[in-house]
């Protein structure tokens, strides 16, 4: 496909699920390197700071990604499993120390990470 054809709709749809989870990612990731992790020990706020980094830096590569979808292969796959495992995660939390309050916002951080991946690696499919 060349540069100058229009995306397809299934690109579009691919290329705003990676846009989103850019802005969470950069956002978030910039938001909890400056906080850290309050009232906490030393280490914990290393690791705290650390997976900050990890997280900016994903979004900084979703982003990448979604500006060049039509050159993009596997990687919005690695992506997309990147923000599945995410959800996993929280599921793991959950599981173990229970919902955090309020529930209704943590659920909204959620059911998004367990759907997301699944539109963004369908739609990316969907448009190759």
């Amino acid at each position: 496909m060349s540069a100058e054809a229009p995306l397809t709709v299934a690109q579009h749809v691919a290329q705003a699920g990676l846009f989103l989870v850019a802005a969470i990612s950069i956002l978030g990731g910039s938001l909890q390197m400056v906080l850290g992790q309050p009232d906490t020990s030393p280490r914990l706020d290393n690791v705290h700071r650390f997976m900050a980094g990890v997280y900016l830096g994903t979004g900084l590569i979703c982003l990448w990604a979604a500006l060049t979808i039509r050159a993009q292969g596997f990687l919005v796959y690695l992506l997309a499993f990147g923000v599945l495992l995410a959800g996993v995660g929280r599921l793991v939390s959950i599981r173990k120390v229970g919902l955090p309050a309020p529930t209704a916002v943590w659920l909204g951080y959620l059911i998004p990470e367990l759907v997301l991946p699944f539109v963004i690696a369908g739609a990316h499919y969907a448009g190759s």
